[in-house]
């Protein structure tokens, strides 16, 4: 949990960029993403000067050159006077302490472009750095930003990504092409459900700001400390375990920013349109699929993968993400993910060959109803989220059905927490009565998938229950709603006898008509 006093601290960030004429929220993220990659690359360089000073050896990764700069001294178009400036001088401990209008000269003019060479050159995440440009052209909001983020306390991992998560959140208006951000805690109960281990290969086709890939790391980290200390496995985390993809270069940066101040150094997280590309490259290669892709409507057939098209015929993006779940899985490999309830009841020939493959070609093990609000206040779609696991061989035996009512915060578009944060979360500090399970789902979800073995005793009138395959294939267009299957416990009611209702009635007509007499007496 973030401290009150840092938060106060990104709250003037954003202030800062605000009054600076900065509105735009991603803008804003975008900007600061920038700034951090300045910081860290001073960061990392200061870290190799340290450790060869130490060794009395040579560095052996040098982020600024030896050397000097050209630096042209005035602004005037007409003096051409110029002046050699060591790279040095583009270190963020040193542009911090310039003068306003040289710091930003220096920004603008030098650092951009030594960032942008650095991803012409293909360092590491610096790739999604290529067409990176200051925003801006205050030399003093330049300076307050500069001075702000520079005394955020961020030295650990852990507080690394806690503020930029908290920046993250406060991206509050919908992206282009129907994304917008996962809540955080319905990623880690997503994360939670699947329980990623140290051998998984983790993929995410629509990566967005890579919410899954880290919270899915620092479950590992929480849950398999031993990993980091095993060096095949620390490879295998730090190079090779996470896969981003998104075709959107503002949401690369900040993803790539995201997963390196989460302590995940090499991420794959590159360009790729998921829906229009062909995946011969990668089919097959993952073992677990963590996502929430955008449901943009329908796209054209001539601009869809050809080998989606294969799986199933159809233009309708929310199907073609199932169709590349399932190629870019592996045999074995296992996926949670949102889709919009339409995937599981709509009438359409693809909907229906859809959920046969999933349901009769590999297995279903579960669907999620979500509340409507759950989205809000970016949408108000209806949603579930889908597990199942890739067998080319069928498996399905009972899907469990499970029907979240409450997340623990309001499902109108304010989404007020309705427990006290100790008491939020799949896995909350404190454990909650019965009245507080009404708020928040999320831990009996966790414990009753923990338990699936007692889940088939559960009565259709439940909060969760078994359906068999043999019930789902008897609907003939393998309908997957939870409604369809949910039973309602009627009550039973006494009514009152018709002839004691009526005599009631015919008692109070007689009333009313003696009523009326009596007045009709008093106006003579």
């Amino acid at each position: 949990m973030l401290p009150s006093h840092i938060r106060a601290q990104i709250d003037q960030i954003w202030n800062a960029f605000w009054s600076g004429g900065v509105s735009n929220p991603l803008s804003v993220i975008e900007q600061i993403t920038y700034l951090l990659f300045i910081k860290r690359l001073d960061e990392i360089h200061t870290r190799e000067e340290a450790k060869a000073n130490m060794l009395g050896s040579e560095m052996e990764r040098r982020i600024f050159p030896e050397g000097t700069f050209t630096y042209k001294v005035s602004d005037d178009p007409k003096d051409d006077e110029t002046i050699e400036r060591p790279y040095d001088d583009l270190r963020w401990q040193r542009l911090i302490n310039f003068e306003n209008r040289e710091k930003m000269k220096l920004m603008d003019q030098h650092v951009f472009p030594f960032m942008r060479t650095m991803a012409e050159e293909g360092t590491a995440f610096a790739t999604h750095m290529k067409d990176a440009r200051l925003g801006f052209s205050s030399p003093a909001l330049l300076d307050k930003v500069m001075r702000l983020l520079d005394v955020i306390q961020m030295d650990d991992r852990d507080t690394k990504g806690d503020v930029y998560e908290y920046m993250l959140g406060k991206i509050a208006s919908a992206g282009q092409n129907g994304q917008f951000r996962t809540p955080r805690h319905i990623i880690e109960l997503m994360v939670r459900l699947m329980a990623p281990t140290p051998k998984d290969t983790i993929c995410d086709p629509a990566a967005g700001t890579c919410g899954f890939l880290v919270t899915a790391g620092e479950f590992l980290r929480e849950t398999h400390p031993e990993m980091l200390r095993n060096p095949e496995q620390r490879q295998h985390f730090h190079n090779s375990m996470f896969h981003g993809f998104d075709f959107d270069p503002t949401m690369l940066r900040i993803g790539s920013m995201n997963m390196v101040l989460h302590g995940v150094e090499n991420a794959d997280v590159a360009y790729r349109d998921s829906l229009a590309e062909e995946h011969g490259a990668d089919t097959g290669t993952y073992s677990l699929i963590l996502a929430n892709p955008p449901f943009a409507g329908s796209l054209d057939y001539d601009a869809t993968a050809k080998d989606l098209q294969k799986v199933v015929k159809t233009k309708k993006t929310e199907l073609l993400f199932l169709a590349l779940f399932l190629r870019l899985m592996r045999t074995g490999g296992r996926a949670a993910v949102v889709v919009p309830e339409g995937v599981l009841f709509g009438s359409s020939k693809a909907h229906k060959d859809i959920r046969r493959i999933i349901v009769e070609d590999q297995k279903l093990d579960a669907i999620i109803k979500l509340p409507s609000g759950v989205f809000r206040p970016y949408a108000g779609v209806s949603t579930a989220i889908m597990i199942f696991t890739k067998t080319e061989s069928g498996g399905t035996d009972n899907v469990w059905f499970y029907d979240m009512e409450a997340d623990g915060l309001s499902l109108d578009d304010k989404r007020t927490d309705l427990l006290p944060s100790e008491k939020l979360g799949p896995v909350p500090a404190e454990a909650l009565t019965e009245e507080e399970h009404a708020k928040n789902n999320l831990p009996d979800i966790l414990a009753r998938w923990g338990a699936l073995e007692v889940e088939g005793e559960r009565p259709r009138t439940a909060q969760s229950f078994m359906v068999p395959l043999a019930v789902i294939q008897a609907t003939g267009t393998w309908d997957l709603s939870l409604n369809r299957y949910k039973e309602v416990a009627h009550k039973e009611v006494d009514h009152q006898p018709p002839k004691e209702i009526i005599a009631e009635l015919r008692a109070i007509e007689a009333e009313i008509a003696d009523g009326l007499d009596r007045l009709e007496e008093m106006l003579g």
